[in-house]
């Protein structure tokens, strides 16, 4: 089978396609035939970091081929989507049967790793902002395979209005397109009308404008792998809050809400109240166009490998 991987860190130019093995499942895995991966911004990160190479993970929806000792709830044929820790940028990957969600009729592989983990991350940093009806919403990265994901579930969750702050305002379009009520570019000083709490998925230097936009007794949600330092005062003068959130350890400690977020998720995809939109499918050799896209910014939606 073919595989992408790289052997030092650098930018997308260091990802090659490679001939290897098909792996086999073992105890409580999954042997799927992938039919779309979804590219993520912290796995396309981490090819930057100076450390040893590591296997290219993410999401990764198709066909369950063979099944590894102890697997009783997904059978060969099932089609699933789920989070790979191990070389999912490849045309035959393991998935652990616990991360696997089964697809419904109807929708498809690119439908999956477009809606699936992107939106499980996009509802649960919603959830921990705890939204009442009728608040307004800010979203950072709001044109992501997250952030777009993100606007439309706060409407659906009661926002009455709702900001979306992107680095390009030629993404505004794409936006209002998903029903936002406004499109702001950072880092200009004001995001207009304070909001009532905010998804932050930048990080960094933006934190502390994510933090600015907001009403006194705003709450921000960080939830980037970008990192941030953000001043106690700031806090203090509008008596706001900042709530960390992580999907790993969702998905480790508390598997039934987990669960109850996919099932949730797939029921708004059904209803058409989430449209999961996606920028652009890269063949598993074009993997480097599909970073270059995460590391430019240049996506609106989902960017997806096809193997």
């Amino acid at each position: 089978m073919r595989r992408v991987q790289y052997e030092h860190s650098g930018g997308p130019e260091v990802l090659e396609v490679v001939s290897a093995e098909v792996p086999t499942p073992g105890l409580g895995e999954l042997l799927v035939r992938v039919e779309a991966i979804g590219v993520t911004l912290p796995v396309v990160r981490k090819v930057r970091e100076p450390r040893e190479p590591i296997p290219l993970g993410g999401e990764i929806a198709g066909e369950v081929v063979a099944v590894g000792e102890g697997v009783t709830s997904c059978m060969p044929g099932y089609r699933v989507t789920g989070l790979c820790f191990g070389h999912g940028y490849a045309e035959y990957a393991l998935l652990n049967s616990a991360m696997a969600s089964t697809i419904p009729d109807g929708a498809s592989a690119v439908d999956a790793v477009a809606l699936v983990r992107s939106g499980l991350v996009a509802l649960g940093a919603l959830d921990a902002a705890r939204p009442q009806p009728g608040e307004s919403a800010l979203i950072t990265a709001a044109a992501s395979g997250v952030g777009h994901l993100a606007v439309q579930l706060a409407r659906v969750r009661g926002a009455e209005r709702v900001v979306a702050a992107v680095s390009d305002l030629a993404k505004a379009e794409f936006l209002y397109e998903l029903g936002v009520d406004e499109v702001v570019a950072y880092p200009q000083e004001s995001w207009g009308e304070p909001a009532d709490y905010a998804l932050d998925a930048v990080g960094g230097e933006l934190l502390g404008p994510a933090l600015a936009a907001l009403a006194p007794g705003g709450r921000l949600v960080a939830y980037s792998s970008g990192g941030g330092t953000i001043q106690a005062y700031d806090l203090l003068v509008g008596a706001k809050s900042v709530i960390g959130f992580q999907m790993a350890r969702v998905a480790r400690e508390t598997p039934d809400i987990y669960e109850h977020w996919r099932q949730e998720l797939w029921q708004y995809f059904a209803s058409g109240q989430l449209r999961p939109a996606v920028h652009a499918e890269f063949p598993l050799a074009e993997a480097a166009h599909a970073h270059t896209a995460i590391e430019t910014r240049a996506n609106l939606g989902k960017v997806v490998l096809i193997p």
